[in-house]
């Protein structure tokens, strides 16, 4: 049987087996704007648009689960989630999880800080003494996880670390470069923070699952129609609307959220 028939078969099978269980994939991802949200009781967001998109193509159904990142990595862990969406890839997690060859975005962390108490720095080594507000289960990069002389502090939300920041218990805070933007947008405080323009770190992310019974064709099938999606008009408007570049493969050391 040549090996595309075989593809095909399996995938069907797969969702045949699904759906007559009754059952859907569930899929777990943090609020993440502008790549995934809730606004007005609306799921929203480029790489949330796309993966519905791809995986209503596939026709298989997603119950969408939100998070905290570090529950949503229990979950997967603990087998109690199909997939997540928006996680970087790992090499410690690829006995657990499959990755589509084809990325959904790639993000660029960035540090912000108070025009109140302004830190700007060109390298990681100027930040001796500081402490840079972070978020749990996020990891950014092995420069900034490994290095000794600033402190990290963790905060439950975005938000919460640029409430933090504007109240000088923290002197930085690090996150991806749209994400802190719109942040700062939806609490109204463009105009009091500054956007360091040192790229701590660059990633791709995608949309994993659990290794299992028939995943590793589904990942090859999603990365397919992935690919084929982002040569449509459709996919060039959502770039448009959430004011993102195409996702290219990322050249740096994996990290992650």
């Amino acid at each position: 049987m040549p090996i595309i028939t075989q593809l095909f078969t399996v995938v069907v099978l797969l969702c045949l087996s699904l759906a007559a269980r009754a059952e859907k994939l569930r899929i777990v991802t943090e609020p993440w704007a502008p790549y995934v949200y809730e606004e007005n009781g609306r799921v929203l967001g480029l790489d949330y648009e796309t993966t519905a998109i791809v995986f209503k193509r596939l026709g298989i159904d997603i119950e969408w689960q939100f998070l905290p990142w570090k529950r949503c990595l229990a979950m997967l862990e603990q087998g109690m989630a199909d997939g997540a969406l928006d996680i970087f890839h790992s090499d410690e997690r690829d006995s657990l999880l499959l990755y589509p060859s084809e990325p959904l975005s790639d993000v660029e962390f960035v540090m912000f800080y108070a025009n109140a108490r302004p830190h700007p720095f060109r390298t990681l080594d100027e930040l001796s003494g500081l402490t840079v507000g972070t978020s749990p289960g996020y990891l950014y990069g092995q420069a900034f996880m490994d290095s000794t002389v600033f402190e990290r502090e963790t905060a439950p939300t975005h938000e919460a670390n640029f409430g933090k920041l504007q109240l000088g218990r923290i002197d930085l805070l690090i996150t991806d470069r749209r994400v802190g933007r719109r942040v700062l947008q939806q609490m109204q405080l463009s105009g009091q923070f500054t956007e360091n323009p040192m790229v701590v770190s660059r990633q791709s992310q995608y949309l994993a699952v659990r290794r299992k019974a028939g995943m590793d064709l589904l990942v090859q099938r999603f990365s397919a129609e992935l690919k084929r999606f982002k040569r449509e008009q459709a996919y060039a408007e959502l770039i448009a609307r959430y004011d993102a570049a195409p996702a290219t493969r990322a050249t740096t050391a994996p990290l992650r959220r």
